[in-house]
């Protein structure tokens, strides 16, 4: 046994048990993050309960089950149900029941005890919408120029309204939006003539011409685009909620229209990807509640791309300087001090700074100089992506430096002067010998950073 603890083998197999479970536990914890967020995207079933509350008023509630928990009775005391008195847990259920021009919440908790049948009827329908969330509910009659035609044509229709949806997209996006900034232009220059007294008559004549000619066309876009408009509204579909109620709700509000219940599971999986795949690649809708997440995917993309091409350069050419070049005296020693400190600065504080210096500083002398006829609107002087990609850097630079250098000190001392007896020069030696043998340790450092 001492000989076997005296050859290393118990560290070697406690290493190897450390590593095996450190990777299961991260293994299970990604699988725990995307089994629980994955699982939103999957379609649920949709049900309809039946329920009796504890005055024997009944009611109907239509949603998706979102969550289930198990309650002591104790905590219900004050509701007085009536239950077995060995009875300690009792279940409840978060349904998500949209309609919100019906209800104030999209989510309900239901008592098991109140529930008397729970039924998952084949014709129940969930509607996506652009606004107000989802609708649950049954699909009455679908109304089309006045005339209520068959349900089977629904997805026709709703095909037809991306169809307009799109050309309105692009409409307002490229021939309207390339108007509305023309037409901002043409303000800005204005102000700009008026901040420097240089508004002649003629050049007020020659802008209010140009901005004529631009607003004809606008009237004309406008026309096309309500045209498209009116062509989408004057359809809807009439739902009925789970109260009763009849509720229409235009065409052009709609998204999707899905029957869950009607989906077997290689349709569910198919729209299970749809839905991934929307989250992806759409803009947010509803103040961020729904929709997509592609500008932040996009943004996020560009900073880090930004803050690495600012960030190598740099890094590296100093690394260099300070292992190649600087001499070993204070100096030196002090620049490695920095570098060393500004790698435990917290976060937060370039953060600020980078709010102080970059968009107030840098950005708002931009302003002042080159677009005081936008002001007070600013143009630099506000947070965007070239300023936090910018604070990025600063971030990320004492790694890219200490991890170069420290490349750069792995590379043997004779390697050097074997390059400079052959009659290399010293930049020469640097570009071809150092640089491509420390090369793993430069992408080290711009990889972690």
């Amino acid at each position: 046994m001492n000989k076997w603890f005296r050859s290393g083998s118990p560290w070697i197999w406690l290493s190897a048990g450390g590593v095996s479970i450190s990777l299961i536990s991260v293994l299970g914890l990604l699988w725990l993050i995307a089994s629980r967020g994955l699982s939103y995207f999957w379609p649920s079933e949709l049900y309809q309960f039946d329920l009796t509350d504890q005055h024997g008023a009944k009611s109907v509630v239509i949603g998706e089950v979102y969550d289930r928990e198990q309650i002591p009775v104790s905590q219900l005391a004050h509701l007085n149900l009536a239950l077995d008195p060995e009875q300690e847990i009792l279940e409840r259920l978060l349904i998500k029941t949209g309609n919100r021009e019906l209800v104030s919440l999209d989510f309900r908790w239901l008592l098991s005890h109140n529930i008397k049948k729970t039924q998952t009827p084949k014709e129940l329908a969930v509607v996506e919408r652009r606004t107000n969330g989802n609708f649950y509910g049954f699909i009455e009659s679908v109304v089309v120029d006045g005339n209520e035609v068959d349900k089977n044509k629904l997805p026709e229709l709703l095909t037809r309204v991306d169809n307009f949806q799109d050309q309105i997209d692009d409409l307002q996006k490229s021939d309207i939006g390339a108007i509305n900034y023309q037409l901002e232009r043409l303000r800005l220059k204005t102000r700009k003539y008026q901040l420097q007294d240089k508004l002649t008559t003629e050049l007020q004549v020659e802008i209010d011409s140009e901005i004529a000619a631009l607003n004809q066309d606008y009237a004309i876009l406008e026309k096309e685009l309500m045209g498209y408009r009116e062509q989408i509204s004057r359809d809807h579909i009439v739902m009925r909620a789970m109260d009763g109620q009849l509720v229409t709700i235009n065409f052009e509000y709609i998204l999707k229209v899905t029957f869950n219940n009607q989906l077997n599971t290689l349709e569910k999986t198919a729209l299970f990807f749809s839905h991934i795949g929307s989250f992806l690649i759409e803009d947010p809708r509803e103040a961020n509640t729904e929709g997509g997440v592609f500008p932040a995917i996009f943004g996020t993309v560009l900073m880090v791309l930004l803050m690495t091409v600012i960030v190598s350069p740099f890094g590296v050419i100093a690394a260099i300087y300070l292992h190649e070049y600087a001499g070993k005296n204070a100096f030196t020693k002090l620049l490695r001090i920095a570098v060393i400190n500004l790698a435990g600065v917290p976060s937060i504080v370039y953060g600020v700074f980078g709010l102080g210096f970059f968009v107030y500083m840098v950005g708002g002398s931009l302003d002042q100089l080159f677009y005081s006829e936008n002001l007070p609107s600013p143009t630099f002087g506000t947070p965007g992506v070239l300023w936090s990609a910018l604070t990025l850097a600063i971030l990320t630079l004492p790694v890219v430096i200490v991890s170069t250098e420290e490349g750069l000190s792995r590379i043997p001392s004779e390697m050097r002067y074997g390059s400079l007896a052959l009659g290399a020069t010293k930049a020469e030696t640097l570009w071809r010998i150092i640089l491509p043998i420390a090369s793993p340790a430069i992408m080290t450092g711009i990889i972690l950073a």
